[in-house]
């Protein structure tokens, strides 16, 4: 019972999360879709070489560590089950070439300065917490990739449902083109549902609940930062402006 009720303040979270953040909430436009890559694909390479293995490291339990680990490596290195042997980095910098921009373009691109403050944030939250806090933070993003937060569209299908949706009407790409956001819908809600039930455990039995949640309500807060970044960084480059980078 307490572990479920860690769950559904958990799930509360994320609810308001999905429910609030412009980039879902707002229409996606080609300067907001561009950002995105050129951001998420920095993004997944250093949460998943970086802030992830430290969680890795500091997490006690061998399972847990091996599936962080395996987690990671599909991230960056390769995905044979969902990706066909390519990184999902690698898969986001595909998608970029199907909207129309180069992999010079791709591979030059620097982060703004929101992106670098969510890193730097991040650091503080995966690198110098409670491996439980820093277990939570791996997962509560990838959790609203999981249907049933949110309204309309995010909550049938998830966040990147929602993105598959939306780009597929914005660019006129067939499914099979917009396999990025397909093989996060079905590897997120293996990797999530594992790190969630994980967490609701070890809170119990550590005493840590309100921990896990005030952990995933500050991560999600990073998270919403970052993202709007990306959707200010697209509005510029709408307008034809240069976006601020760090």
């Amino acid at each position: 019972m307490a572990s479920q009720n860690v769950i559904e303040r958990l799930d509360e979270v994320v609810d308001d999360f999905s429910r609030r953040v412009r980039f879902f909430n707002e229409p996606i436009t080609k300067g907001r879709a561009k950002m995105f890559v050129l951001q998420h694909r920095q993004n997944t390479r250093y949460r998943n070489s970086v802030l992830k293995l430290r969680v890795a490291t500091n997490t006690p339990d061998w399972e847990t560590r091996m599936r962080i680990l395996g987690a990671c490596a599909e991230e960056v290195i390769a995905d044979n089950e969902f990706g066909g042997g390519r990184p999902h980095w690698a898969i986001l910098q595909e998608l970029g070439r199907k909207i129309g921009m180069s992999d010079a373009e791709i591979e030059s691109a620097t982060p703004l300065v929101s992106t670098r403050i969510a890193w730097l944030a991040w650091e503080a939250l995966m690198s110098n917490r409670h491996w439980l806090e820093g277990l939570i933070a791996n997962t509560c993003a990838e959790r609203s990739n999981i249907p049933g937060y949110g309204t309309g569209i995010i909550h049938t299908h998830g966040w990147f449902g929602l993105e598959r949706h939306r780009w597929k009407e914005l660019f006129k790409l067939s499914d099979e083109q917009l396999e990025f956001f397909g093989l996060h819908e079905e590897a997120d809600i293996i990797h999530s549902n594992l790190g969630w039930q994980k967490v609701a455990e070890q809170a119990k039995a550590l005493h840590m609940e309100d921990q896990v949640v005030t952990a995933c309500r500050t991560n999600l807060l990073v998270w919403e930062s970052y993202l709007n970044g990306i959707a200010d960084g697209g509005d510029m480059l709408d307008r034809g402006l240069v976006p601020v980078t760090a």
